[in-house]
C-alpha cells in the first residue's frame, strides 16, 4: 500500500500513524501538493495530500483512508462501534483537521512552508495573530475536553488521539509547546501520544529535514 505526500502535512502523518497502530505496512511515496505526476494524480485528482494506493483501489482525504485501513484489518479497533464514541472520535478526527489545523496552518505555511519550499515570504501578521488570538482557546478547549484517564475517547488510543496529535507535531516544529503550567492535560496528552513509537520515528526523520532546509 502506497502513501502519497509528505509526513510533515498532519493529514498524511495521521494515515501514517495509523497504519502503524493498526500494524499495516504503508510506504511513503514523497509527492508535493499539487504534483502532476500520473500515478499521483490517479488517486487524488485534485492534487490533495494524502493520496493512497492499494492495488488497483485508489482513495485520497486522510479520513476516507483511515476509514479504509480500519474496514481491511478492524483489529485493534481504532474506531468505537458504540455509537455514541463512534460519533465523539469521528467529531475529534474533523476538529483536528478543520479548527485545530485550521488554525495552526497559518502559522505553519507562512513561518515553514513558504520561505523554505515555495522561495517567498510568509504573511507573518496572519501567523501571528493565529498563534495569538486563534490558538488559545482552541487549547483551552482541549484542557478542559481530556478525559482523567489522558484518551479522548473510550479511555483508550483511538482515532480521536492520533488525529488530534497530530497538527502538535506542526507545534513543536515551530517551537510552540503547550505549557504544562497552564493547561497539564493537554500537555500530558501531547507528550504521550507523540512519545508513541508510531510517531516519533516519523517526528525525528521530520526535524532532520527541516534542520537542513533551515
Amino acid at each position: 500500500m502506497i502513501v502519497y505526500g509528505s509526513s510533515l502535512s498532519p493529514f498524511v502523518r495521521k494515515v501514517l500513524v495509523y497504519g502503524a497502530e493498526k500494524g499495516i505496512e504503508l510506504e511513503l511515496k514523497p509527492t508535493r501538493l499539487g504534483s502532476d505526476e500520473a500515478e499521483f494524480r490517479e488517486a487524488s485528482p485534485f492534487g490533495k495530500i494524502p493520496a493512497f494506493r492499494d492495488g488497483d483501489f485508489t482513495l485520497a482525504d486522510s479520513t476516507a483512508i483511515v476509514t479504509y485501513l480500519e474496514a481491511i484489518k478492524p483489529e485493534p479497533e481504532l474506531v468505537p462501534t458504540e455509537p455514541k464514541a463512534r460519533a465523539r472520535t469521528i467529531w475529534f478526527d474533523e476538529f483536528a483537521d478543520t479548527i485545530l489545523f485550521g488554525c495552526g496552518s497559518k502559522m505553519f505555511f507562512n513561518r515553514i512552508v513558504a520561505p523554505r519550499f515555495l522561495g517567498r515570504a510568509g504573511d507573518l501578521d496572519e501567523a501571528e495573530t493565529a498563534e495569538r488570538e486563534e490558538l488559545p482557546p482552541i487549547l483551552d478547549y482541549l484542557e478542559r475536553t481530556i478525559p482523567d484517564s489522558g484518551w479522548l475517547v473510550e479511555d483508550r488510543l483511538t482515532l480521536a488521539d492520533i488525529s488530534v496529535a497530530s497538527p502538535f507535531a506542526n507545534f513543536r516544529h515551530l517551537g510552540i509547546d503547550v505549557d504544562a503550567t497552564q493547561r497539564p492535560k493537554l500537555a500530558a496528552f501531547v507528550d504521550n501520544i507523540l512519545s508513541r513509537p508510531s510517531f516519533s520515528g516519523w517526528l525525528e526523520r521530520e526535524t532532520a529535514f527541516l534542520a537542513r532546509t533551515a
